[in-house]
């Protein structure tokens, strides 16, 4: 780097780089001492800055260690810029595949910021059907995508993420507790998919399953909704299965591997 461009360097913004970098690298998180220990900075500046991403969104804090970590913000971020070409194009050959299979559309979404965001589809060939809108987002908490990515979550990003849910109740079939939220992530967890049982729109079904990056992450989900008297109870495990299969091939061209996880 020449003298000249260094005159333009902003040192607080390449602090905080180097403390999300740092986090980047210690998933379990770092308290104020240990990241100005690590990257020889004052208490104060740490503090600031820490604060700083801390209400913007890109860090969270668990209030008992009182360690900061990374959020799914900072994913989104990335994603956006970097990465969404790249999955659609390993996806939406394995969608149509799984459209044409299951003859209902088939749904990409990923995760962000409190919600899930929708990108892309592949329309179903029932003359109804069901469609979206690229950026149009769904709850976590009712939906089978954004279920779905938070069980394979790591376990403290899962529950900071849960602490935000609202679990604003639609109908009778939506889960509007902590507890039982916990208890319905635990079985996808075993099962390996998830489902919307008309928990928010009723008569409407989804089933779907989670897109893993390299590092064993969950940074996608693919699913597809139809109505009741097509996908009802005797065959969620057939389309789970189905909806799988498809999502592992997904996962297995972004590069993970199941001993990954």
């Amino acid at each position: 780097m020449t003298e000249k461009t260094t005159n333009y360097k902003v040192p607080n913004l390449d602090r905080g780089l180097e403390i999300m970098e740092l986090l980047a690298t210690n998933s379990s998180g770092l308290s104020i001492q240990e990241i100005k220990n690590q990257l020889n900075l004052s208490q104060t500046t740490v503090f600031r800055i820490t604060q700083s991403l801390l209400q913007s969104g890109y860090l969270g804090r668990n209030e008992e260690s009182k360690q900061f970590y990374l959020t799914r913000k900072m994913l989104s971020v990335g994603f956006s810029s970097i990465n969404e070409h790249d999955l659609l194009d390993v996806s939406l050959p394995q969608m149509r595949e799984l459209r044409d299979e299951v003859k209902e559309t088939v749904f990409l979404g990923i995760m962000g910021d409190g919600e899930g965001i929708f990108i892309e589809q592949a329309l179903g060939t029932h003359p109804f059907k069901f469609m979206l809108t690229p950026g149009e987002r769904f709850l976590y908490h009712c939906s089978a995508p954004g279920k779905v990515m938070l069980a394979f979550l790591p376990e403290k990003e899962r529950l900071a993420m849960i602490d935000k849910i609202d679990f604003k109740a639609f109908n009778k079939n939506t889960i509007t507790s902590k507890p039982s939220f916990l208890e319905e992530l635990e079985l996808i967890r075993k099962c390996g998919y998830a489902l919307d049982r008309e928990e928010q729109l009723q008569g409407v079904v989804c089933v779907g399953a989670p897109i893993f990056d390299y590092q064993g992450l969950p940074i996608a989900s693919i699913w597809t909704s139809g109505p009741l008297e097509r996908m009802n109870s005797s065959n969620w495990c057939e389309y789970g299965v189905i909806i799988t299969k498809y999502a592992e091939k997904i996962s297995s061209d972004m590069g993970y591997h199941k001993n990954t996880k």
